[in-house]
């Protein structure tokens, strides 16, 4: 059987995604030494109050699991761009935040992803991008 028009759409969202992805990976990598996956959670962790979140609530965010974020952690906090604490109410639950060195790499980064982006939609006009902003968010995972 052949996909339908939905399956198409998603089987090429899911490759353009890839593609993406692979170079935003390369790009990062180069400039920053991150790819973009470590960039995504210092970007949660950049919106988090005070930086700072559950390590269960970071893999939910990222749709991952904990022991998944924690193996992305581990280099991370090596390299001074997180650092793991305690919850003081509850010393089970570990806490993850973005430090100053992790910030200003994640300020840096995130010009890098700016103009990658703005490569991925040169021949996008605006509104497009506007729509499409739109349509995807209105997908149902």
């Amino acid at each position: 059987m052949k996909p339908n028009q939905q399956s198409d759409t998603l089987i090429k969202l899911w490759a353009q995604t890839t593609a993406i992805t692979r170079k935003l990976d390369a790009s990062l990598g180069a400039v920053h030494g991150i790819g973009f996956a470590e960039y995504m959670l210092m970007h949660r962790l950049h919106l988090a109050a005070q930086h700072t979140m559950r390590r269960i609530d970071l893999a939910h965010e990222l749709c991952r699991s904990a022991s998944g974020v924690t193996k992305m952690l581990n280099p991370m906090e090596k390299i001074g761009l997180v650092a793991k604490d305690i919850n003081p109410r509850d010393a089970r639950v570990s806490l993850v935040k973005l430090t100053a060195t992790g910030e200003q790499t994640y300020q840096q980064a995130s010009n890098t992803l700016n103009q990658i982006s703005a490569e991925v939609f040169s021949h996008i006009d605006s509104a497009d991008t506007g729509t499409m902003h739109g349509l995807v968010a209105g997908l149902k995972p």
